[in-house]
């Protein structure tokens, strides 16, 4: 097809045309360890904190006041260093939060009493807080058009794995205490492995897309070069590469050369503001049902009269199906236009919450099952969630922007989870029950701001998509 020469030697130009090869596989995969962290330290604290409140290291307020502080921290780190990746670049962001997170979660490990944990929690948080900011931004930044979604929920399916190591490791370990207590060696692991994506994660390079909206061309060029040389080296795909994206517009590209830097303020002229008021409203009210479920059911469980053997035996059941979501993201993501699955999925993780409760009175066998059986399905749909709106809220802003936009409106879900979480913990001391309504009227929120207000994105540039 016909391309203008400038256009076709932009970085968002060569990189759509390169074929999907060994870079991008190696890329996803180094990305991914990165939210393999970030899910494991979400998602441990729901297993240990059966344990913590079963030993009674916390008390169920306590243990609400440390959910909460592990959010604060996130909201501060996402604020912080999620749009500070605009400014100082994807890959340096990557390396510090994980430093942050691995020091402050081995503290949180060896903490002697619950407000030493309680402060490792708040640190450890913000070190952690932006990661799924800036792997959004920086796997659509690097992956052409026509598999940016795919590439996005892959990252989910490979970070979603560890929501049954977390389950795994809290069942064998919190039984035992060799030097000290199990659920201190479940945090020593986290921390260890972050360490070691942080080592692998030295080779990843630097977004040529963010390179080039800071005037730093010759950078972007000499990596997309690279790349372009590793490209060719593998025939078959190379055979197979696709024409040169065209822009709409025909200056879009020169935009976005000649303006490095979008102030904060932008972000409420149009076309932005509209989707930034979206996407914060859209934030508030989705954590509400992915974390009121996922970092309290075991809770749950207990609350129901359930011991705790029997309550993490039921998380790690639940917890295998976690990789199936994001599969099934990778599978339907690019077949399905991403605003119309977060609807209908929004909607099902709201309508199987409510089923949750009632599952829990029944008779031994049968309320095993139904446990089990229900929270795979309100599991699965919130995981599948998950893996559509990771792909859909990095391709709403521009690059030199794109962290920014990104981690103001996504630092709104980690307030709302401190929010929420005092309401969950005063809810659940009461009634379970009232606990899935007001997760359900959550997610029927989202349906409704997402299907008024949310564009359409898929299979479309991101220069395009993002105004």
């Amino acid at each position: 097809m016909h391309t203008d020469l400038s256009l076709a030697a932009h970085p968002a130009a060569r990189l759509e045309r390169l074929p999907l090869g060994r870079f991008h596989r190696r890329f996803i995969v180094l990305v991914s360890l990165g939210c393999w962290f970030d899910v494991f330290d979400i998602f441990m604290m729901a297993y240990l904190g059966a344990a913590l409140q079963s030993s009674h290291f916390l008390t169920l307020a306590q243990f609400t006041d440390l959910i909460a502080a592990g959010f604060l921290g996130m909201f501060a780190g996402t604020i912080v260093l999620g749009a500070g990746s605009d400014s100082f670049g994807r890959r340096p962001a990557f390396i510090l939060m994980l430093l942050i997170y691995s020091v402050f979660s081995l503290a949180g490990a060896l903490a002697p009493n619950p407000g030493v944990l309680l402060a490792a929690r708040v640190l450890a948080g913000a070190g952690i807080g932006a990661e799924m900011v800036v792997i959004d931004t920086y796997v659509s930044e690097m992956v052409p058009s026509r598999a940016r979604g795919r590439y996005v929920a892959i990252t989910q399916l490979i970070g979603f794995t560890a929501i049954p190591a977390a389950a795994l490791l809290a069942r064998v370990l919190v039984p035992t205490h060799w030097l000290m207590s199990g659920w201190r060696w479940v945090m020593v692991l986290g921390s260890a492995g972050a360490l070691l994506s942080w080592f692998l994660r030295r080779n990843l390079p630097e977004s040529p897309r963010w390179l080039e909206s800071r005037g730093r061309s010759d950078e972007a060029a000499t990596i997309l070069a690279g790349l372009e040389r590793e490209s060719a080296q593998e025939s078959a795909a190379a055979s197979s590469a696709p024409a040169i994206v065209t822009f709409a517009a025909g200056e879009r590209g020169a935009a976005e050369i000649s303006e490095h830097r979008m102030p904060f303020r932008e972000l409420w002229k149009p076309p932005y503001r509209a989707r930034t008021l979206m996407l914060a409203v859209f934030h508030l009210l989705q954590t509400v049902g992915f974390y009121g479920f996922a970092n309290w059911a075991p809770t749950f469980l207990l609350r129901e009269g359930h011991n705790l053997k029997t309550s993490l035996d039921y998380g790690f059941l639940i917890a295998l199906v976690s990789p199936v979501g994001p599969l099934l993201g990778v599978l339907t993501t690019e077949r399905f236009e991403r605003k119309r699955a977060i609807v209908v999925l929004a909607l099902l993780v709201a309508v199987a919450g409510l089923g949750f409760p009632k599952a829990s009175h029944l008779g031994s066998s049968s309320g095993a099952i139904a446990i089990v059986a229900i929270g795979a399905l309100l599991t699965m749909f919130s995981y599948w969630f998950s893996s559509v709106l990771h792909a859909y809220q990095a391709e709403l802003f521009p690059t030199r922007a794109r962290a920014t936009g990104v981690g103001f409106t996504y630092s709104w879900s980690r307030l709302s989870a401190v929010l929420s979480t005092f309401v969950i913990g005063a809810l659940v001391a009461r009634s379970v029950t009232a606990v899935f309504v007001f997760i359900a009227a959550a997610m029927t929120g989202v349906a409704l701001v997402v299907g008024l207000w949310g564009p359409r994105t898929n299979s479309t540039a991101l220069e395009e998509v993002s105004g």
